[in-house]
């Protein structure tokens, strides 16, 4: 009888909603308010250092400080975007609440003083890092926790760059390559449009870029934007790579932490000053305008890239995605002429698609494309960022992110799923090694040459 007198699902599901409406607005208030001292600072910092370009000669002392402080009080936080990614996945202690200032200082510090770094990192972890602190509030279990996380991670990307819908979808879809988590999905949304408002309270202005003509979807104009898709994932691909093995490279030849950010202040300021190269430096923000405004160099991209990779792989703190902006709005900038397209437009599609490769995240930044330029780009827009998320390969920014779906049938048996893309390397070659053993077993003609060199 009881069987009969349930109640309905929609009505077990108010309190649900009630409860996650309630989360995430506290969250959106935190990670909004956050996010705007934030922008405020940054704008405050990236003034100071134009307005006196020698500064970037101060820039490996300053990494000497980020790096020390880092060293002395955030051991425990410096995984940075890893860290929240990989207590999603598999949580066991709250995010420490220091993360949030330490991040927000050490990324103030290093736009001051030169390095190429970007936003989105910061908003992140002090948005993931607040909102971790409401486990303790709410009494949440580890599945609440998770979406908790999530919630925050939504925020700090909604209230940073101003696209909450993106936000919300980025918070669901940068855990894991091919899958998401809809569970999360109604908290996730709630975020990122309360963090966005809240931000915008604040008085926050994002930047406006415009896109005058959006070309006819036809057969030339798809076939150029996936030739042009390409490009952008290789590049995204080589920019994820280039700053991890970088990373690894500066840690094992500089074993005290608080080096490594000094050596690469070093490089960085010498080579900003020998090529005149302080373009590069930054957020880059006039450059990415330009690029939808007038044919730029065609090697900015490069230049952007390298800098940022010396910037990260050295230490210092910030993020990734607005430098990736960059790269990805300068080179559609320099491939348009070559597709017979125009440049703000495939300054647009490159703007998304070269972060759609490096973040494997091909939904969000489809829906980025059509908050910050208008729906009438988005056909193209998620062809290219599609395109370039398959050619970017099981490689990314994020090396917690996990391997949910492999992104072609080819990998699909030889990627096991839930592998972190950090252990991507070291699979493939215990999985290659004992194969390449056993197919080249030594010749009678190189024994001898071996039992000579062996004495």
């Amino acid at each position: 009888m009881r069987r009969y007198l349930r109640r309905p699902e929609q009505i077990e599901l108010l309190p649900y909603l009630g409860k996650w409406l309630v989360i995430a607005s506290v969250v959106a208030a935190l990670a909004g308010s956050a996010s705007a001292f934030f922008l405020l600072s940054l704008d405050r910092a990236t003034e100071w250092r134009e307005a006196h370009r020698w500064i970037i000669w101060l820039l490996p002392l300053a990494g000497l400080g980020v790096g020390l402080i880092y060293h002395l009080l955030g051991k425990e936080v410096d995984g940075g975007n890893n860290l929240i990614i990989d207590e999603i996945h598999d949580p066991k202690k709250v995010v420490p609440l220091r993360m949030a200032p330490l991040v927000l200082g050490g990324t103030v510090i290093s736009h001051l003083f030169g390095a190429s770094v970007g936003r989105e990192g910061t908003a992140v972890q002090m948005s993931g890092a607040l909102a971790d602190q409401l486990t303790h509030v709410f009494r949440l279990k580890h599945e609440d926790r998770r979406i908790v996380l999530m919630t925050g991670v939504s925020a700090g990307f909604a209230a940073v760059f101003g696209t909450p819908l993106a936000g919300a979808v980025f918070g669901l879809e940068v855990l894991a390559i091919g899958r998401m988590r809809y569970d999360a999905l109604f908290p996730c949304v709630v975020a990122a449009i309360v963090a966005d408002q809240v931000c915008l309270a604040f008085g926050v202005h994002h930047t406006h870029y415009s896109i005058p003509e959006i070309v006819p979807i036809g057969a030339w104009s798809v076939l150029a934007v996936v030739l042009a898709g390409i490009l952008f994932g290789l590049v995204g691909a080589v920019f994820a790579t280039a700053a991890h093995k970088l990373g690894a490279l500066v840690k094992r030849r500089i074993a005290y932490a608080p080096l490594r950010p000094f050596v690469g202040g070093v490089v960085i300021a010498t080579a900003v000053w020998a090529l005149d190269a302080y373009n590069y430096i930054g957020l880059g923000i006039p450059d990415i305008v330009r690029s939808f405004q007038e044919p730029m160099r065609p090697w900015d991209f490069l230049g952007k890239l390298v800098f940022t990779v010396l910037s990260l792989g050295t230490g210092f703190k910030g993020g990734e995605v607005t430098p990736l902006f960059y790269i990805g709005a300068t080179l559609g900038n320099a491939l348009a002429p070559l597709l017979h397209l125009p440049f703000p437009m495939l300054a647009g599609i490159g703007f998304v698609a070269v972060f759609a490769g490096a973040a494997n995240t091909p939904i969000a930044t489809t829906l980025m494309a059509m908050e910050l330029f208008g729906a009438e780009i988005g056909p193209l827009a998620a062809i290219g960022c599609i395109t370039a998320y398959l050619f970017s390969g099981h490689t990314g920014i994020y090396h917690a992110q996990r391997v949910g779906h492999s992104k072609h049938s080819k990998h699909r048996n030889a990627v096991p799923e839930e592998l972190r893309i950090a252990d991507l390397a070291h699979f493939r070659k215990q999985k290659t090694e004992p194969a390449k053993d056993e197919s080249t077993p030594k010749s009678k003609a190189e024994t001898p040459v071996t039992h000579k060199e062996n004495v």
